[in-house]
């Protein structure tokens, strides 16, 4: 998923807002590029949790870690891996449809289709998580949190003694690739336009993507609400389990 759907599925598991919930909530996607694959990114969510689970001021930062990725299951495990009886995640159920369009509006090679296409879908519930609530403010009030950035980057530092993560300049990084202001189709598609020229080499057909990213949100209306109702009931129970052990 994309960074305000991170914060706002965050928010519901700890039912409770905060910079320290959200950057913890999307702090998976800034540890790509800094020696950690998608799946190791996104499987550091019980260690980081358990390295800080007494520290009372970073114990909600590290939960929102953990509502986030693959182990713990979290919200990109059942939008993404599998979810219910579904061949893999919500997400990728959603793009099946979206696929054929998607390979020409991005671009692409037939065999990057589903996994792109699930992006249009991410960024199609971006974009209605977007115009719900205040999550944009939430991620700029986050950026600007010296004092918390540097604890992170501290506690980041002590996990992981032999990596040079840099926190802060990884925070800036990442901003300037996600939409982090109120999020339209237009908005989504020429940040992914970005992406994929950094990616993969490619101009996508920023219009186009636009259409697909509209569609997207209409395709999954209808029972977005019901996928984050069930998830967020599975990803706190997977949390109260690593809470006890």
């Amino acid at each position: 998923m994309f960074p305000q759907t991170h914060v706002f599925f965050a928010e519901i598991i700890l039912e409770k807002q905060g910079d320290n919930i959200t950057l913890g909530s999307i702090l998976p996607d800034m540890l790509l590029g800094c020696g950690f694959s998608h799946a190791e990114a996104h499987s550091k969510g019980s260690d980081i949790y358990h390295f800080i689970r007494h520290d009372s001021y970073l114990k909600d930062f590290g939960r929102a870690v953990a509502s986030h990725g693959f182990v713990p299951e979290g919200l990109d495990y059942y939008g993404d891996e599998k979810y219910q009886n579904f061949e893999r995640g919500y997400c990728f159920e959603k793009a099946r449809r979206l696929i054929t369009k998607t390979v020409d509006a991005c671009n692409i090679p037939p065999e990057m289709g589903w996994w792109k296409a699930h992006n249009i879908v991410e960024m199609g519930i971006e974009m209605l998580i977007s115009s719900e609530d205040h999550y944009s403010e939430q991620i700029k009030s986050a950026l600007n949190n010296k004092g918390l950035i540097n604890d992170i980057d501290m506690l980041l530092h002590d996990l992981w003694r032999k990596k040079e993560l840099d926190f802060a300049a990884r925070l800036r990084k990442f901003a300037g690739l996600v939409e982090i202001a109120p999020a339209s189709p237009d908005s989504l598609a020429r940040k992914y336009h970005f992406q994929m020229r950094l990616k993969h080499k490619v101009d996508i057909n920023v219009k186009k993507v636009a259409a697909l990213i509209d569609e997207a949100a209409e395709e999954v209306a209808l029972d977005i609400s019901d996928f984050f109702i069930n998830s967020s009931g599975m990803v706190k129970s997977n949390i109260r389990e690593i809470d006890h052990n």
